[in-house]
C-alpha cells in the first residue's frame, strides 16, 4: 500500500516514495516557505532543552509514541 501524506503547507496530497523529492512537501516552494518559517521563529520547540537531565529509554519511548500520535504523515496507513 503506498503511503500518502498532507503537505504540511498547504494540506496538498503527497505520495511518500523516493521519486518525492520534496517529501513531506509538496513542493519547493512549500520547503521554502516552511524553511523561512523557521527562520523568521514562527515554529519555534516549545521548551528548553534541560542538559542536565538524564534521558532514559524509557523517556525516548515516550517521545517517540506522542510524536506519533501527532504527525499521522509518518505513520503507515493500517
Amino acid at each position: 500500500m503506498t503511503l500518502k501524506v498532507p503537505c504540511p503547507h498547504c494540506k496538498t496530497t503527497v505520495v511518500w516514495q523516493a521519486s518525492s523529492e520534496f517529501r513531506p512537501f509538496c513542493s519547493k516552494r512549500c520547503q521554502l516557505i516552511d524553511f523561512g518559517d523557521w527562520a523568521d521563529e514562527n515554529h519555534k520547540i516549545s521548551q528548553p532543552i534541560k542538559a542536565d537531565t538524564m534521558i532514559s529509554e524509557e523517556m525516548i519511548d515516550a517521545m517517540e509514541d506522542e510524536f506519533l500520535l501527532n504527525n499521522k504523515f509518518f505513520v503507515e496507513p493500517e
